[in-house]
């Protein structure tokens, strides 16, 4: 199985501590059904810097990703099924999907 980074993208935050509790159960249970190919949850973005080529540092990044987390799956059409039911996706957000390359 190889590994797959899947990159979050948008998605709305809970305003109240009940939807905070609702929106965490959510993304527990989606980890839960996943079962053993989870490798790690991941966790939300905070802040964000750009470093150009010639060593600038710019506040932000042009990415607009939210958070990641890491799986394994047989393929990237697995990977991608495998996404589909992440609770990002019912608010609002995206995920790009990237296969981790082996290099070693």
């Amino acid at each position: 199985m190889a590994k797959f980074v899947l990159a979050y993208t948008g998605g709305s935050t809970p305003a109240s501590p009940e939807e905070q509790q609702a929106v965490m159960e959510a993304w527990m249970g989606w980890f839960g059904s996943l079962g053993d190919v989870v490798v790690d949850m991941g966790n939300p973005f905070g802040s964000a810097c750009s470093v150009a080529a010639d060593g600038a540092v710019r506040d932000g990044a042009k990415g607009g990703l939210t958070g990641y987390s890491i799986i394994e799956a047989a393929d990237l059409a697995d990977a991608a099924a495998k996404a589909k039911g992440c609770p990002v996706l019912g608010s609002g957000g995206g995920i790009e999907v990237y296969e981790a390359a082996p290099i070693m």
